[in-house]
């Protein structure tokens, strides 16, 4: 087959660490071609979804960790598969190129579904199970989210369309930063923001559940750093073996059926003692701490499926 990837710049990758570097590697063992680019690089012009890019040969060599032939142009309706790839920001740029690659949809499979990753972003989409998830609020409004922090004191407050870990601080009952926080948050974006309570189970670890075309694979375990609440490896959170719950499958289970009718074939989710947090669709990660950690060969996994729907 031919493969894109449409994804931030491979040369950055960690070769140890990174999914879309291990399912280029997955695919080009299985005998598919690939091309590289960058949503800066994708385009409509007259009635085609283009980009520049480059054939590209992945290695496992750090610093190098693909070989790209020249620039040229492609139609992307010419692929059988389109990954899309690059890491949040969810923002407006984002949002367009999943426009665009919506319209290949009938020529091109793309990877997880343009239209439902648009839908569906990673802290909207829990909002379909409060059942499963900590109480959240999700607001602008100071005086919407002083009330939250009224009601449960100890509390979690984040981006809307963040990733990574970047810009989440734990509120305790004690703290008086609310107001200052807000008022900084405000003065950069227009975007809401997200408050939960907080799970002090996360000092045990901040589980991420890896899904396959809605059926669950493995977990990982990522614990905070000392003195951190955050968990995100980004931000140096330590990734551990862990096994599935009862807890963790019932979970899946309840959320599975609508990420396979949706088209989102990878997923990763966030599962912090017995809650669902997040749901992420846009670039989820852990495919290669989960293989290490279990033996087992998830990027397989996940071209078996692609596969099975071409």
């Amino acid at each position: 087959m031919k493969i894109a990837f449409q994804m931030d710049p491979i040369g950055a990758v960690n070769i140890n660490a990174d999914s879309s570097f291990r399912l280029a590697e997955e695919a080009q063992a299985r005998g598919h071609e690939l091309f590289y680019y960058g949503p800066d690089q994708l385009a409509y012009q007259e009635g085609r979804i283009t980009a520049r890019g480059h054939d590209m040969t992945v290695q496992r060599v750090v610093g190098a960790p693909a070989v790209l032939g020249p620039m040229r142009e492609v139609d992307l309706a010419d692929f059988d598969v389109v990954w899309l790839r690059q890491d949040p920001p969810f923002d407006m740029h984002y949002i367009t190129s999943t426009h665009l690659l919506d319209r290949l949809k009938g020529q091109t499979l793309v990877v997880n579904d343009p239209f439902w990753v648009r839908n569906y972003p990673e802290k909207l989409l829990v909002l379909n199970f409060p059942e499963l998830t900590p109480p959240t609020a999700i607001a602008r409004d100071l005086e919407t989210i002083r009330a939250f922090k009224a009601r449960h004191g100890d509390i979690i407050l984040k981006p809307l369309y963040g990733n990574g870990g970047a810009g989440v601080f734990r509120l305790d009952e004690n703290d008086r930063n609310l107001s200052s926080l807000h008022e900084l948050f405000v003065g950069f974006s227009r975007e809401p923001l997200i408050v939960q309570k907080y799970l002090p189970d996360v000092r045990n670890g901040d589980k991420r559940v890896i899904l396959v075309d809605g059926e669950a694979v493995g977990a990982i375990n990522r614990v905070p750093a000392e003195g951190e609440v955050r968990s995100n490896m980004h931000v140096g959170g330590r990734p551990e073996k862990i096994g599935l719950t009862e807890r963790d499958r019932e979970i899946c289970a309840a959320i599975g059926p609508l990420l396979r009718e949706k088209g989102q074939v990878f997923v990763g989710i966030d599962v912090i003692g017995d809650y669902l947090t997040e749901i992420n669709v846009t670039s989820p990660t852990g495919i290669q701490e989960l293989e290490r950690f279990d033996g087992v060969n998830i990027a397989g996994r996940i071209w078996e499926a692609i596969e099975a729907k071409l």
